[in-house]
Parts: structure tokens; C-alpha cells; sequence
């Protein structure tokens, strides 16, 4: 049988260690030898022996809310194998993190990563309920995270001098270093909202990066 469609870049090589590496663009394989974690429902395939088992987040002992939208829902991959994960079709990058790091991601866009890393979900500071109740998720410690991306990621300096702000259904994560607040802008609010109320960014500040998407398209919630 021939057919572009079996072409060396999308057949799956052999592994030479455990851990994630991207198979392409879109998708990310991890080896597993033990035990890693993904969000919930992003296994597209997998072979081996592993068990799939869904794992809680909590808040201070409790759940939150999915209302917001912004959790982390994650599942805990055990065994040997090796396992693909993708989230509609999204751009997949994969971060390294060394001792010392420390990255804030929204938790829409990750996908995987090594149980060396400790994440923790926080409220964002400065932007409580009155800005949707921005959650995020801390990853600090030595390992590797995938992140997903809708479209290619923009990559904004950010410095004392130059504060950035960002669409809060645009941002994708920042350096965990830098102070948040809301910012409010009617001008803006009437160039690009149609006048229709204020808008609301969030506002980074001090020294590091943040990431953004180019979208503002949010996910539809869940049917209950």
C-alpha cells in the first residue's frame, strides 16, 4: 500500500528514553516508566501496560469549581508503555523546566507532564472574581511540560519599564516572577468592544515574558 500518508515524519519511531518528546506539531509521546500526568480526556492512543486513572485538584483541601473554567482537570498515566496525547489539534511545545524555575500556564493549555514537576492551582493576584476568577497553575521544580497552543504562540518581553497587557481569553501563561493586576480601559473597550462596556485586561509587570495566543475563542462549557 502507498500513500504520502505513510511517510517516514509520521511514522512512530522507537523510543530511546522514557520521558515526552513531540511526535509532531500536534502531538506530544510520552514514554512512561513509572508514572506521569496529563489532562483529563487528551490520550488519543497508547501501548503497554498502563492504567489511566483520574486524579483530583484541589484548592487549600477543596475542590474548585468548575465554573470558571480554568481548572487543571488531570488523570495520572501508571505502567510501561508509551502513550500520544493531543487537544484539538492545537500546537504542542514542550517546556523545560530547571531548579529554580517557575512558570504560571493556564490550566486550557496543558497537556502533560513529567511527576517531577509540583504544580499547585492559584487564584490569580489582583484579578479576583471581578475578572472571572482567573485561575492558573504554578509549575515549579526539574522536569518537562507540554503546552498547547491554538495557533502559533507570541512571545512578549516583559520589563520594569514596559508593563504588558493582555485579552484574559488570550494568555496562555507568564513568568511567575512578574506582579499581575486588572487594568480597565474604556477607550479600548470602545475601539475593539464595540463601546459596549469596558474592557479588562490583565496587566503583567517587572521583569520575564508572557506567552499569548492569537485567539480569543474560549471553549464552550461542558453540557450538565
Amino acid at each position: 500500500m502507498k500513500s504520502d500518508l505513510f511517510a517516514s515524519e509520521n511514522l512512530v519511531q522507537p523510543s530511546a528514553a522514557p520521558g515526552m518528546t513531540l511526535q509532531n506539531a500536534k502531538s506530544v509521546k510520552y514514554t512512561v516508566n513509572g508514572e506521569m500526568l496529563a489532562r483529563q480526556g487528551s490520550m488519543v492512543a497508547f501501548r503497554g501496560n498502563l492504567q489511566f486513572e483520574r486524579k483530583g485538584q484541589g484548592i487549600g483541601g477543596m475542590l474548585k469549581r468548575a465554573v470558571t473554567g480554568e481548572g487543571l482537570p488531570l488523570m495520572s498515566v501508571r505502567g510501561q508503555g508509551e502513550a500520544w496525547f493531543a487537544h484539538q489539534a492545537a500546537n504542542c511545545f514542550i517546556v523545560e523546566l530547571e531548579s529554580g524555575d517557575a512558570l504560571t500556564i493556564n490550566g486550557r493549555n496543558v497537556l502533560c507532564f513529567d511527576p517531577s514537576l509540583s504544580y499547585e492551582i492559584r487564584m490569580v493576584k489582583g484579578a479576583g472574581m471581578t475578572g472571572g476568577g482567573l485561575f492558573n497553575s504554578l509549575f515549579t521544580g526539574t522536569g518537562k511540560l507540554a503546552v498547547i497552543c491554538e495557533g502559533n504562540p507570541i512571545i512578549i518581553p516583559v520589563t520594569a519599564r514596559a508593563p504588558v497587557y493582555v485579552d484574559t481569553d488570550a494568555v496562555v501563561g507568564w513568568s511567575a516572577s512578574l506582579e499581575t493586576g486588572l487594568h480597565r480601559s474604556q477607550s479600548i473597550g470602545s475601539m475593539i468592544r464595540g463601546g459596549s462596556g469596558e474592557a479588562v485586561q490583565l496587566k503583567l509587570s517587572g521583569e520575564g515574558f508572557v506567552i499569548v495566543r492569537p485567539s480569543e475563542v474560549t471553549e464552550a462549557p461542558a453540557a450538565h
